[in-house]
């Protein structure tokens, strides 16, 4: 195909994700052309910003040319006054030989930061690999010439992966220099540990005395340079019979074992998912060992070193960069989480698998890091961001002449193709139920899981029904004080307290309970208006929504509480029955979800509800816990909840786009609540096919099937070493 059929077939496509599948194919065009007149013919259709998404293929086909022109085009774009132009420009550079005029250009990407930098850094890295003096000279031409911290700190970092004497000996005055902030000092100090120069030693137990961060940051640095220079860190071995070591990470929440800041932040689902999941796979008999990763300061992070031993579960933290508030702002710590996951899987000793669950900065870094040591991957695939992104373009929201705009916020051409990246090179795909799971996969993601059977395998998630049980229980004992049940639980005199605190008018009213991150993708502010805006709902019921950190909000929390602020001031009568209740522990929550069931009297009537206001929920497990305390559901109608919620019997799926169906869907679920029938439908649903238990035991098969590929890999090669 010729290139200009080729970008025709990209300009033509009906939808966003036709366009980007074209784009791989223009890609292709282009590396068998070449010559200045390809080369126009794609900086012209870069330069068109009446179609924004033509644009970005057409740079990313410019990396393909082999002409020196599209070096120089591409260079150009580096200074173009559009975003995301710059961005795509430096990502399509990484893929060509150095082009020294860029260099200057990258590092002032660098410099700016955020996503383009992050981007940029990967560029100027792979560079150094050819052209190591002349990208330090641009860093510390660029050091000599920047003042604010966050940059220097930047350019630290980018100089620790450029090997040579020079870069040597900036780190080494950077770390020990202390007219530096702390923060460029323990760039260069973590940039030191990674080089495994034994010289340095010295300086690095000099630096490990100093009280705070940068003595943590040294300390972590010393075990790095240690396993650099090939000493011993890990100290679990496995036996013969020994059963596998998992690893399992998220970045983004500070997880432990307690669940202690479940719901603030990004500590969502996913963190509550991991730690009852690690509890349940150490009991299966296929897995020994689960090592779970998640955000954490330097000083806890070298705490943890110290149980890196064969105890069944590790919790060890992996410092990211302290902006790094929340997913979206957490891709310039890429190479903090290499450094952090790299020093993990060492301590570990021998892992079987690394199991990745999204496309993000610790999936990104988790699997580069994998790949080094040879531990194999195991991926959860999901149409993610494939989903969003169709259903913005249904919706007309996401149009070509925006593209790109909308692009530099959201990344979605650079995580689409790194979903494709981690699914290509997982050892096992673990896939979530969906009503038309292979069409979906097929449609949204172009993966015909069929072409390769045996290498994907579908498990649903699940939750730990014994802490819905023992909630229950506590809601009954609160509902006869006097009895031998006991006293009232704490959790459920916190929630009776915040209704209390409503009018006197308001209590006695069943809930309506939504639980999740305040993030605009879990659509907390859609709950709210659905119910503020529809006054004969909001005399059914109240609304309680819990999650957030209300304190300190990040800026994705901000932005939904504003939204809720401003339904609220539309609509002042509904301040009297909101709760906003902020994140709080797992445990407690269930108790919420088991009160907003059976009710506490006189305080909460029973047969409330729960509501699900996600643009898309890939399984949605608040919704299965929902299910097992016995609430009805309102729920995404896509996704993972249309395969085990039965409409108008255990809750209602609905256009959670729509406040107006969502609230037609509160009133629904209202409905149908106090059917006792359906109550022990809802439960039962969970206690058949949604346990944690049978979760891990789906999983602890994949890993054992894993494991074995890999013993027989390694006795293969024994043999023929031999």
């Amino acid at each position: 195909m010729s290139v200009t059929a080729a970008l025709d077939r990209v300009r033509s496509a009906p939808f966003v994700l036709d366009a980007m599948a074209e784009a791989d194919a223009l890609a292709a065009a282009c590396a068998a052309s070449d010559g200045p007149r390809t080369t126009q013919l794609l900086l012209d259709a870069a330069l068109d910003l009446d179609d924004q998404l033509t644009g970005i293929a057409a740079v990313h086909g410019l990396a393909r040319v082999l002409d020196d022109a599209a070096d120089e085009a591409l260079a150009s774009l580096l200074s173009h006054e559009q975003p995301f132009l710059r961005e795509h420009a430096a990502w399509a550079l990484g893929s060509r030989m150095p082009h020294l005029d860029a260099v200057g250009r990258l590092v002032a990407l660098v410099v700016a930061g955020g996503f383009p930098g992050m981007v940029a850094q990967r560029t100027l890295q792979r560079w150094a690999r050819s052209a190591a003096d002349h990208v330090a000279l641009a860093l510390e031409g660029a050091l000599a010439g920047v003042e604010d911290v966050g940059a220097r700190a930047r350019l630290t970092e980018t100089l620790g992966v450029v090997q040579g004497p020079l870069t040597a000996r900036l780190l080494r005055h950077l770390a020990a220099d202390r007219q530096e902030s702390v923060a460029v000092r323990g760039t260069a100090v973590a940039a030191i540990g990674d080089r495994g120069d034994a010289a340095d030693m010295s300086l690095l137990d000099e630096l490990a005395r100093h009280p705070g961060e940068l003595g943590s940051v040294a300390g972590l640095a010393r075990i790095d340079l240690v396993a650099d220079a090939g000493g011993e860190v890990g100290t679990h071995e496995r036996g013969a019979e020994a059963g596998a070591t998992i690893a399992q990470l998220f970045l983004h929440a500070d997880i432990d074992p307690e669940l202690s800041q479940a719901g603030a932040g990004d500590n969502g689902g996913i963190a509550t998912l991991l730690v009852r999941l690690g509890h349940a796979l150490v009991r299966t008999d296929e897995v020994d060992r689960v090592i779970t990763m998640s955000r954490g300061a330097p000083h806890a992070a070298l705490a943890a070193m110290a149980d890196s031993g064969s105890a069944p579960q590790w919790f060890a933290p992996v410092p990211l960069d302290p902006d790094a508030t929340g997913i979206a702002d957490a891709w310039p710590s890429r190479l903090a989480a290499e450094r952090g996951i790299r020093r993990v899987l060492r301590a570990a000793g021998q892992v079987t698998a690394v199991h990745l669950r999204m496309a993000d900065v610790g999936s990104m870094a988790a699997h580069a890091v994998a790949d080094e040591l040879g531990i194999p991957t195991v991926f959860s695939l999901a149409p993610d961001p494939h989903g969003f992104i169709h259903a913005l373009d249904m919706t007309g929201t996401l149009p070509r002449d925006r593209f790109g705009e909308v692009d530099q916020r959201e990344h979605f051409w650079f995580r689409t193709r790194l979903v494709r990246r981690l699914a290509d090179d997982s050892s096992h795909r673990v896939l979530f139920p969906r009503p038309d799971l292979r069409s979906e996969l097929q449609e949204l993601l172009g993966l015909d899981i069929d072409a390769e059977p045996g290498r994907s395998t579908v498990v649903a998630e699940g939750i730990d029904l014994e802490v819905a049980r023992a909630a229950a229980s506590d809601v009954v004992s609160a509902n006869h004080p006097a009895g031998a049940a006991g006293t009232v639980h704490p959790a459920i005199g916190q929630l009776v307290g915040l209704v209390r605190a409503l009018p006197a008018h308001r209590r006695g009213l069943p809930l309506a309970i939504s639980v999740g991150r305040l993030h605009r993708v879990k659509g907390m502010a859609t709950v709210a208006e659905a119910w503020a805006s529809d006054p004969e709902l909001r005399e059914r019921c109240n609304l309680v929504i819990v999650g957030g950190d209300l304190e300190h909000p990040s800026s994705d929390e901000r932005a939904q509480l504003d939204r809720i602020a401003a339904v609220v001031q539309d609509h002042p009568g509904a301040a009297d029955g909101l709760v906003l209740a902020g994140h709080h522990p797992n445990d407690t929550v269930a108790r919420w979800l088991a009160v907003a069931a059976r009710g506490v009297a006189p305080d909460v009537a029973p047969n409330g509800a729960y509501v699900c206001g996600s643009l898309k929920e890939e399984f949605g497990l608040a919704l299965l816990e929902a299910l097992a305390a016995g609430l009805p559901v309102v729920a995404p109608h896509g996704g993972g909840p249309a395969t085990y919620v039965e409409p108008g019997v255990t809750g209602v799926l609905v256009d959670t786009r729509d406040p107006a169906e969502v609230a037609a869907g509160m009133h629904a679920a209202l409905d149908i609540s106090p059917a006792e029938d359906r109550r022990e439908r809802a439960v039962g649903t969970v206690r058949d096919r949604f346990t944690i238990e049978a979760m891990a035991a789906a999983l602890s098969t994949i890993y054992a099937s894993v494991d074995r590929v890999v013993d027989s890999v390694v006795g293969a090669a024994g043999v023929r070493a031999g």
